[in-house]
Formats: structure tokens, C-alpha cells, sequence
């Protein structure tokens, strides 16, 4: 799980699933406590041993990206995020995310109202 893996290799993890694939360039400048460059590559060459990313040549150098697919990893992390600050309650967590928006679109209060409506009839287990 992403939470056993070290602090900054956590944080370079989650930089290149924000970014979905990236150089070791492009992802030490998307960090919010920007690193060497030779610190990322390392962190990155540790994370592909460890089997969380993959490369490939690319035309500026090797592009990385998370092996495992990140929306399984953010499927995880949301889970252990709504069990520790919501008691378990995907409801409660959801009424404070929505708290948080000024405004939903059209599609995106569509979207949820059929996630209640699937999630009520149990749809999609």
C-alpha cells in the first residue's frame, strides 16, 4: 500500500499519478518542496524497483508512470481517508466534499445524482 513507502518516495508517487506520466524533469517541478534532479531519478528508479512505476524511452529522456493503475491507488487512499476521518461513512465524507464546492455543473450534479441512485438499489457492486 502507498502508505508504507518512505515520505518523499510517497510524495514523488503521488506527483507523477497527478501527473500521470512525466519526465523526472517534469515531476521534480510539479513537487511542492522542489528536490535535486538526481534525488528524483533516484526516488523514481527506488519506486520502479519497488514496482510502482514504469518507464519508457521517451524523445527528452525516460517517461515514467505509476504501474499500478491510479485509480485503483485513489480508490485506496480515499478509502483510508473516509475510515479515518469520517468513521467509514463514504455519506458523510461526500457531504463535506460538496460542502467544499461553490457550484456543481449540470453534468457533474447528474453524474452524483445517479451515484445515489445506484448506490441505493446497489447497483454496480
Amino acid at each position: 500500500m502507498i502508505e508504507s513507502l518512505p515520505r518523499r518516495e510517497r510524495e514523488v508517487f503521488e506527483t507523477l499519478c497527478r501527473l500521470e506520466h512525466g519526465t523526472a524533469a517534469t515531476v521534480r517541478h510539479a513537487l511542492s518542496d522542489p528536490i535535486s534532479d538526481s534525488a528524483v531519478r533516484t526516488l523514481l528508479s527506488r519506486l520502479e524497483a519497488k514496482g510502482w512505476v514504469a518507464r519508457e524511452p521517451g524523445a527528452d529522456g525516460f517517461v515514467y508512470r505509476p504501474a499500478p493503475r491510479t485509480d485503483s491507488v485513489a480508490k485506496g487512499a480515499l478509502q483510508r481517508m473516509i475510515d479515518t476521518f469520517f468513521a467509514g461513512s463514504a455519506a458523510s465524507a461526500a457531504t463535506a466534499l460538496l460542502g467544499m464546492a461553490d457550484r456543481l455543473s449540470p453534468e457533474e450534479a447528474k453524474a452524483l445524482e445517479q451515484a445515489i441512485d445506484r448506490a441505493r438499489t446497489g447497483e454496480g457492486r
